[in-house]
Order: structure tokens, then sequence, then C-alpha cells
């Protein structure tokens, strides 16, 4: 008899944890799951590596890093999901959940991991639980569709999200209150750039040049040193000094400060969403990326305040006007924070992976988001992420490849 499996691609706004808890305790299985019945599952998950996170750090219990000297806090993205998945195959299983088990996983990891998968998918059931199509696996699946907390049977799953990504900004792109004056048009230069840390070569003799309406992407595996060259741009790390470093027409170490940077700077990572976790407005949310603000601490302006009712009416959003920030879904979330970083139109707009977490049909729109404001802006973007998002359009991608002497980067024309 052949071994069941189960894909069900879900939407970022679904609450996915208490559809585990419904299949791992078999209390109220959905329609279709009637075979889990009476048997015992596991759930390899982000919430999960969490957990044992927690525990290590609080209770210094290590679990899923027994007999290892390294903790489960410093390990990969990769490495902990092969930790977690090692453990729970020391258990008699009848079947597995996995939660979006390639998500945030370079490409050597990934197809690591996926070689596992595999093996295990042919002496238990997995139930499979993805937000983004191409990281669904490549096994033969019985499909469901999680759309706000109602979970479908789907029989035709590409036709269905193909349609889920028509949506299109249609409006212009607001245009700033006011241009910000540049000295010249290159705005970052790197010349032989190379960055150590401790006895461990991260990055090796990069040498990169971004200029005004240049469209990049940056890519490289986890680990490649991609967050360390962002922060040489940000002006976060001391390892600039004494570099062949321009930023916006000053030497680095010429006496600029971090102040001067961030007035010519828009930057975004995911993880900035969770310093907005009061009562943040809409409006209020955009106007504070004119001030490089976490939260508005000035009166706006008529013209400030039209400007962001502008954007919002951009992203479609005006009936969630009156809605506070943290009400949004993870997707309206991202698109507002992309916006913020935006509204200022920066000279250097650095987006760095936007999409991670994300739901097929939110990814697509902040790709659209971003394309849109590269078509319509003299912004230099540079669009940061380990996977190719589809839709993308970006000029050039600068690709960092890992080497015993630090990562080289090459340039791709595309």
């Amino acid at each position: 008899m052949a071994i069941a499996h189960w894909t069900i691609f879900a939407d970022n706004e679904s609450d996915k944890d208490l559809l585990f808890k419904q299949l791992l305790e078999a209390r109220e299985l959905p329609h279709g799951f009637a075979a889990l019945q009476g048997m015992q599952g596991g759930l390899l998950s982000p919430s999960e590596i969490d957990r044992y996170i927690e525990e290590e750090e609080r209770h210094d219990h290590k679990i899923l890093t027994r007999g290892k000297k390294q903790h489960l806090q410093t390990m990969s993205s990769g490495e902990r999901k092969k930790a977690l998945l090692n453990h729970l195959l020391k258990q008699p299983l009848d079947y597995l959940i996995l939660d979006n088990p390639l998500d945030n996983l370079d490409v050597s990891s990934r197809a690591d991991l996926l070689q596992l998968l595999k093996g295990l998918a042919n002496k238990i059931s997995i139930i499979q639980l993805v937000n983004r199509w191409e990281d669904s696996l490549p096994f033969r699946s019985t499909f469901y569709l999680l759309r706000k907390n109602q979970l479908s049977p789907i029989e035709d799953p590409i036709t269905l999200l193909k349609q889920e990504h028509n949506r299109q900004f249609i409006q212009s792109v607001p245009q700033p209150l006011e241009p910000i004056p540049l000295s010249t048009p290159l705005l970052v230069s790197f010349k032989q750039v190379s960055v150590s840390y401790g006895e461990k070569p991260v990055l090796h003799e990069i040498s990169w040049e971004l200029k005004s309406g240049e469209y990049w992407q940056l890519s490289g595996p986890n680990g490649s040193g991609k967050t360390t060259l962002l922060s040489l741009i940000t002006g976060e790390s001391p390892k600039a000094y004494g570099q062949d470093i321009t930023l916006f027409g000053k030497k680095k170490g010429s006496g600029e400060s971090v102040w001067d940077i961030k007035e010519k700077l828009g930057y975004f990572t995911p993880a900035m969403t969770d310093r907005f976790s009061g009562y943040h407005s809409l409006e209020n949310m955009l106007i504070s990326g004119l001030y490089d603000s976490i939260g508005l601490y000035v009166k706006p302006s008529p013209a400030e305040q039209r400007l962001a009712q502008d954007w919002i009416a951009f992203l479609g959003m005006e009936a969630l006007g009156k809605r506070y920030f943290h009400e949004l879904s993870p997707g309206q979330q991202r698109l507002i924070m992309c916006v913020r970083a935006m509204i200022k139109h920066p000279p250097l707009l650095i987006l760095d992976e936007p999409t991670t977490g994300l739901d097929d049909s939110s990814a697509a729109m902040v790709v659209d988001l971003v394309n849109r404001m590269a078509e319509a802006s003299k912004c230099c973007i540079v669009f940061v992420s380990h996977r190719k998002e589809p839709g993308l359009k970006p000029q050039y991608t600068l690709v960092l490849k890992p080497d015993i002497a630090g990562s080289k980067g090459a340039i791709e024309v595309n």
C-alpha cells in the first residue's frame, strides 16, 4: 500500500499552530486526514526549534545538541532543522508535519535537507505546510489550501496560485516631497575590501560600485557575508574603517556621521517589524520613515499626511486606513514597511530579505512593488535574497561565493 502524503498551501493569515495541534492531538481531525487517527506524529517547525533554544538558554538543558559543543542558538537555519529532524527520527513516528522546511535555506542547505526528506517519505507519511509553491517537496500528495483558517482540498494548485498572483499596482508611484541632494551619482564604492572576524575570513577583495538609478540583487548562500557587506554601508560595522570605501562622495573615516548616512539611506529587514508592536496608524507608520524614527514624535505637516495617504492609495489599502499596523496581515505589514523605507525616495534603498516568510501571493506583491519603485525613481535599489524571486527584474546581481579566503564577489548582468 502506497504511503499517503499531504501538501497544504497556506497564507500568512491562518493560525497554522492551531492546525498542527488538531493534527497531532487527533481530536478534531480536518476532513481528509482521518487516516491519522491513532497514529504518532512529530512536528518540524521554527516554533519547535525556538522552544528548544529557549530550553537551552534558560535551563542549560541541551536536547537537540546533546554531546555537542555548539549551542542551538549559534547554528545556521539548516543545522537547526537537521538537529530537530534527527531528534524526531529517534522516535517511533508514523507521520511527520513539516512547517516550511526549506524556508530561509540557501541552495546547498536546501539540497541536503531535501535529500533527507526524500528518503524519509519512503518510510512514513509527510504533511508539508508551505507558503511558497517552489518550496513544496516533490512527493505525490493530496493537495489542500489553507486560507483564513479554512482548509479545503484542491485539484490543480498551480493554476490556482497563478490566479492569485495577477494583482498589479496600477497607480503612479508617489513622488517625494523634495529630492535629497547628492554631490555625485556614485553612491557606494568598495575597492578590494576584505573582512575577517578573528581568524575567520568573511569577505575577500570585494570591489563594487553602486550608482543612482541602478537596480541590484545581492545574493549568496547563508553565511557568505551578505549581512557583513551591508553593515559596511549602513555604518553599523567598525570593520569599514581602514578600508577603501567611499559612501555618498565621502571617504569612510573622513568625518561622516551615522546620521549623514541615514539621511541618504532607506533600509528594511523583516526583523524591524517587531519594533512596531504598539498602536501605530498606517499614516504615522509611513511618515515616521521621513524621520527614520520608531514611532512619530512630531506633528506631521499636511503635505506629509497627503504623501502618506497617496502611498496607502497606491497600495490599495484605503479600506484599511483606520486600522493599526499590528492589526494587518504579515503580507500587508511587509508592504507598509517597504514603503516606509521608500517614502523619501532615498538615494540608496536596501531591502534585506523582504519576502522571507511570506506566502506566494504576498511575496509577488512585494516584488511588484520593488520593480515599480525601480522604474519610477532615481533610487539605487539593492534587493537582498538567497533565492531567485519570480518576476524580480534587477539589472545586475552581485553573487557572494564562499571561499576558504573569504567570499568573493561575482557581478552578473541580467
